[in-house]
């Protein structure tokens, strides 16, 4: 079973109302933060100008300089969501101007993450004047300095945090390095490609190049599906910036305005663009796309973006999804080892807790995982034990080496800041990690196995003294009940229509007591429900996914937290809950 959660309600201050809106959707804002109807203005006029970029007119320089004199640019991108359509963006924008332009994505298998000085050496046969890193690059200290001995320029565009010492990069565009003032510190790796590129174009519109070249001035708005894509999927904070980035990429995808790689992957999750939202960025185009580079290469679905033709682009499309599905296997498998793991894990927290003692932070390994997929186990295991958690797997599938490379990959809960947290780790224990990087919320590392007792010792150390036992209660946040009245289809669509929804403006979701009428079990891991609220009003149908209460007895009566969504069947509209959260009464 997983841990019993606390649900909370989202606290709202008192005494304002948003005008203008229902009641129950003023609420929903202010818990998020809206202070005012006029930041619901989600159109374009109100995106941040890229003035405040630091680094920006270094960057703009070494593009034209690259574009006046036909130099080769090589985009190294990234081998995640993001990382695709970062890299996408810039190869069509470039393709646009005529530019000579490579992409080139690091097998994760062979190479790892970012410029490495092996990854230069092998973009080198490529003979390129000119890389352009795409959400990467702000550690790649060493391999920037491997550039500069074969004469290759480096541009640097990354949105991850910053270590001590920055790469002697010919440039770097990265919102969150020292001295840059641009108000989106959230961008995606896909929306700083996107800036440049957008004063890339102002300075080439002052240099009447596209005019001289009998070139098109390229329309920025053409992106906006690959931005609303690559920022979902990647977890970034939605502030405003990004929400009016996702919301109008999300616009043009539902009218039809998309790559066809895009509408290819939506259409093997039978996905219509017209009800397209950022829920289905996330849940349906990312992982597909993502398959790709945990499984294989990314260049699958980079080139899936590009595509053109919508031949192509179905066919790519379901080579993902085919990747998708033995992504999923894999995770399956390594999730029932972790269970097996987790049962003495919460062996020795019911003997420890008695000496008040306790894990803190969760760190495991199979010789067996794929590497590939250990990101995904670890957001699952941390959601279920509201640990910090790193999951490892060796970097080589080579049996006989006696002190192998382990990758990690990890995923934090509100409180600790893993990033922080592995950066003290390292000062401490500077023998134990061989390199890491990342975000609060995520990061990867790689360490010698043989370091993986004394890692795994020091980590839950570090997380002890940096969370305290409220930070380890797992907590659901809800906007409270909905009346029986706002149970409504109309007022379901309205919230549906009201988003973007995502990470840190977070998609709505109710508590309530209700009844069991009716219950079944799908797929051996599905719970159907038929409800009913105390007043024995309407009906309604919920499901809850990958139950732990398949294995247990239902009690006639429930509380849950959970989403409500309009499910159209046959022209046929009903209300149905999709269930987070299901406890006794």
């Amino acid at each position: 079973m997983s841990m019993q959660k606390k649900v909370q309600r989202r606290p709202i201050p008192r005494g304002v109302v948003l005008q203008g809106l229902p009641d129950f959707l003023s609420r929903i804002y202010l818990a998020r933060g809206v202070t005012s109807v006029s930041e619901l203005d989600l159109s374009l006029s109100r995106l941040h100008n890229n003035a405040s970029i630091k680094g920006l007119d270094s960057a703009v320089e070494l593009l034209v300089e690259a574009l006046l004199a036909h130099q080769k640019i090589l985009i190294l991108g990234d081998f995640d969501c993001d990382g695709a359509t970062s890299t996408a963006l810039a190869m069509l924008f470039l393709r646009e101007l005529k530019a000579d332009c490579h992409f080139l994505v690091p097998n994760r298998f062979e190479y790892g993450y970012g410029l490495t000085p092996e990854i230069v050496d092998l973009a080198a046969h490529k003979k390129p004047d000119l890389i352009v890193t795409v959400d990467n690059g702000i550690s790649s200290i060493d391999g920037v300095e491997r550039a500069k001995q074969l004469g290759i320029k480096v541009l640097i565009t990354d949105h991850h945090l910053p270590g001590d010492m920055l790469p002697r990069a010919d440039a770097i565009v990265n919102p969150n390095q020292p001295g840059c003032t641009f108000l989106s510190k959230n961008a995606a790796g896909v929306g700083v490609i996107f800036y440049v590129l957008s004063g890339l174009r102002a300075a080439l519109r002052e240099l009447d190049f596209f005019q001289k070249n009998n070139l098109a001035e390229i329309n920025m708005a053409n992106f906006l599906d690959l931005l609303a894509l690559g920022t979902v999927a990647d977890l970034v904070p939605l502030d405003m910036n990004n929400r009016i980035l996702v919301e109008q990429g999300l616009r043009r995808i539902r009218a039809g305005k998309c790559r066809p790689g895009i509408k290819a992957l939506l259409g093997q999750a039978g996905k219509k663009l017209g009800h397209v939202n950022a829920s289905d960025m996330g849940f349906i185009v990312g992982p597909r796309l993502n398959a790709a580079g945990r499984l294989d290469d990314m260049s699958l679905g980079i080139n899936c973006l590009l595509s053109d033709s919508e031949e192509d682009a179905e066919l790519l499309a379901g080579k993902l999804d085919h990747l998708n599905q033995e992504r999923k296997h894999i995770e399956q498998e390594m999730k029932v080892d972790a269970e097996s793991q987790l049962t003495s894990f919460f062996q020795s927290f019911d003997e420890r807790s008695n000496t008040g003692d306790q894990v803190w932070g969760l760190c495991l390994y199979q010789p067996h995982w794929h590497q590939g997929v250990i990101g995904i186990l670890a957001s699952r295991i941390k959601e279920k034990l509201n640990r910090p958690t790193i999951i490892f797997a060796p970097a080589d599938d080579d049996p006989s080496v006696q002190n192998p490379i382990l990758k990690g990959s990890a995923r934090s809960i509100p409180g600790l800041h893993m990033r922080d947290a592995l950066d003290l780790l390292a000062k401490r224990h500077p023998h134990l990690l061989s390199k890491f990087g990342g975000h609060a919320m995520a990061a990867g590392m790689s360490i010698e196995y043989n370091n993986l007792a004394a890692f795994t010792e020091a980590f839950n150390q570090i997380a002890k003294e940096l969370l305290c036992e409220s930070d380890l209660e797992a907590m659901l946040l809800t906007d409270g009940e909905l009346n029986p009245e706002e149970r409504s289809i109309e007022h379901i669509q309205l919230l549906e229509r009201s988003g973007p929804w995502g990470q840190s403006f977070p998609e709505p979701c109710f508590e309530g007591v209700f009844n069991v009428l009716q219950h079944r079990i799908l797929k051996e891991k599905h719970l159907k429900l038929v409800l009913s609220d105390e007043f024995g009003g309407q009906f309604i149908d919920a499901i809850e996914f990958n139950s732990d209460w398949c294995r247990c007895a239902l009690p006639n009566k429930i509380r849950i937290v959970y989403r409500p969504n309009v499910n159209d069947f046959r022209g046929k509209k009903s209300i149905q809950f999709f269930i987070d959260y299901l406890e006794a009464v």
